[in-house]
């Protein structure tokens, strides 16, 4: 019985104090993927440039287009 006990007594006390910590980190992300965020950003910064160029024209004209039938004056 004494070494049942006594091998009772050697796992209880071997047993860590405190928890144990598991880090999961993600994979390191690869060239291509890096790669497409950079030119899916710059393709969205194209697009809000272009979008701003038209709605700019498209103002511009009208107001042009405004001025020249005021000075015309009536047919």
């Amino acid at each position: 019985m004494l070494p049942r006990l006594r091998l009772f007594v050697f796992l209880v006390w071997a047993q860590p104090a405190g928890p144990i910590i598991v880090d999961i980190t993600e994979p390191p992300k690869s060239e291509l993927s890096r790669l497409s965020q950079v030119l899916l950003g710059s393709l969205g910064l194209s697009g809000v440039l272009a979008l701003a160029a038209i709605t700019l024209g498209i103002a511009l004209g009208g107001l042009m287009f405004w001025l020249k039938r005021r000075s015309a004056g009536p047919y």
